[in-house]
């Protein structure tokens, strides 16, 4: 196989949806994403929020941080409390008003907001939503910030990688918000490993261990839907599981400094402690590159426990943190990101939308939600061996044709709330 970095190119130029999860790491010459300063200026771009939670709020108000003539004039949301809420806080902190007619609701909102004569979408629904809301915005030519994961299923992946297609066609810009490649320690250490500061990777480790994650107490008026949907985080079908909807950031950062996508998986994980949901709360999972290199995975979201969010490379010549410490192989700083550059860093939240505007208005038509699409199948590669004890090959699991969620959307009972957690070694990969 080729590397995966030459296939993504390819695949987006002809909007394939096959994987190529094999490559090799980059050596001398390094194509470095780039961060800018500032977005330059340029006529107003108007945005819709679809999915007003807290982190639809967030990338609100950073995509109107970005530019003076950035504005938010439109929101959606399944639940119009959710709506309130987030224009209550653009208000408050931002002066931003969104009048009655650009508040949309129910499950066919993110239409209406898309037509409502926007420039933008800022997608930030239960992951479960994403496919479908982003190829509507491509269909309806719309610029995209798409949160991560891409999917939570196989199905949604080529969905999405297909959608990255024709937005490159349509010259669109897409971000994705696995910020970490929008951090400039991150961007600055890729680089230097990138040139062989630390030699060939011989090893790598990534951990995202933390307590427990919200969760909702069902309301007595909630349907079986409705109860899922606020409480999304702990649902497979509408998250997929922790290791696909947070420790896709750390399989993301892997994916950058190493060039390339495993080619399987194998793992184990369970659940000791999760409130609500189907879920399990740790994941352990090996993952194998077509070199011999292995990462090994660790995700956990349980209360009492050291916590741990971190990523490690060690090479033939010395080691690195991912996020601004390069170690040669006695464990001597060798390279340090605050005595370079200083400590003070933008947010890479706000760094991602500052990087969105530039794109948009430099015609740049940066296109980066297939690196997170590959990263996204990653943790469901992970998360399936894990549920059934099995070997996944990442190939297989694209083409699987595995897809979660109901056949139609409505607020009522559901059978998908009867599931319970996967038993390894019964369950059928």
């Amino acid at each position: 196989m080729g590397s995966r970095r030459a296939f993504i190119g390819s695949a987006i130029a002809a909007g394939a949806v096959t994987a190529a999860c094999g490559g090799s790491a980059p050596k001398k010459q390094v194509d470095v994403p780039m961060l800018h300063d500032e977005a330059p200026d340029g006529p107003e771009l108007k945005a819709a929020l679809v999915g007003c939670g807290g982190r639809g709020s967030g990338a609100a108000q950073d995509f109107i941080d970005a530019s003076p003539t950035c504005k938010v004039v439109a929101l959606a949301d399944l639940f119009p409390d959710r709506i309130e809420s987030c224009r209550q806080k653009l208000k408050d902190e931002k002066g931003v008003e969104i009048p009655d007619n650009m508040c949309f609701s129910g499950f066919d909102a993110y239409k209406k907001a898309l037509d409502a004569g926007v420039d933008v979408m800022l997608h930030a629904t239960p992951p479960h939503f994403r496919p479908e809301h982003f190829k509507a915005a491509v269909d309806a030519g719309k610029h995209v910030f798409i949160e991560k994961p891409s999917a939570c299923d196989p199905t949604g992946v080529k969905s999405v990688i297909a959608t990255a297609g024709q937005a490159k066609t349509k010259n669109l810009t897409v971000v994705s918000g696995t910020c970490w490649r929008h951090h400039k320690k991150v961007i600055e250490t890729y680089r230097r490993v990138g040139e062989g500061m630390i030699g060939d990777i011989v090893a790598a480790r990534a951990y995202f261990n933390t307590g427990q994650l919200w969760f909702r107490d069902r309301k007595e008026d909630w349907s079986d839907m409705e109860f899922m949907i606020r409480d999304w985080v702990n649902w497979n079908w509408l998250s997929g599981d922790h290791i696909v909807e947070q420790h896709v950031h750390n399989l993301d950062t892997q994916s950058l400094f190493l060039g390339m996508t495993p080619i399987k998986a194998v793992g184990f994980g369970g659940r000791h402690r999760r409130v609500t949901g189907d879920q399990f709360d740790f994941f352990n999972i090996d993952f194998e590159y077509e070199n011999g290199l292995h990462m090994q995975s660790y995700c956990r979201q349980i209360d009492g426990c050291k916590n741990n969010v971190s990523d490690h490379l060690t090479g033939t010549n010395g080691s690195t943190n991912c996020r601004g410490m390069i170690w040669d192989a006695d464990g001597n700083v060798v390279w340090n990101f605050d005595d370079e550059f200083g400590k003070e860093v933008r947010s890479m939240y706000k760094q991602e939308h500052v990087d969105f505007v530039t794109s948009i208005r430099t015609s740049e038509a940066r296109n980066e939600v297939v690196e997170t699409a590959y990263s996204t199948l990653m943790g469901i590669s992970g998360r399936e061996s894990a549920y059934t004890g099995k070997e996944v090959v990442l190939d297989e699991m694209l083409e699987s044709g595995m897809t979660l969620g109901p056949d139609k959307y409505e607020l009522g009972s559901s059978d998908m709330i009867n599931n319970t957690p996967p038993v390894p070694g019964q369950d059928k990969a």
